[in-house]
């Protein structure tokens, strides 16, 4: 997580709004919008198993497409199996430097390598 919230606050620019959602983005200052993806990415992470169609429908009224709800559920999945691993066999988190460090360049190189 900490990467990655470290390129959000580089491309958003705000260290503040990304500290305020990573508290509790129901009481943080972004859009109704982004708080109906962060209620499906709670429901998620918190209870899998009960995730519904009714949470799916509150995106789309929102404004997000199928698509970026897709990504949304694909990408927290991936982390829960990530975290799950990492947990499993030990690997070490990284000094507090390092994750801005990553996510000033994340934030200007992106996640995958330019070709060529």
């Amino acid at each position: 997580m900490g990467a990655h919230a470290a390129v959000a606050a580089e491309l958003l620019g705000d260290q503040a709004t990304v500290d305020a959602v990573l508290d509790d983005y129901r009481t943080a200052s972004i859009s109704e919008k982004d708080r109906a993806l962060f209620a499906l990415v709670d429901r998620i992470n918190q209870a899998p198993e009960r995730v519904s169609r009714e949470d799916v429908e509150r995106g789309r009224r929102a404004g997000w497409s199928d698509e970026a709800l897709y990504d949304a559920i694909t990408v927290c999945a991936l982390f829960r199996f990530y975290n799950t691993w990492i947990d499993a066999t030990g690997v070490q988190d990284m000094p507090a430097a390092m994750y801005h460090h990553t996510g000033k360049r994340l934030a200007a190189d992106g996640y995958a390598p330019a070709d060529g």
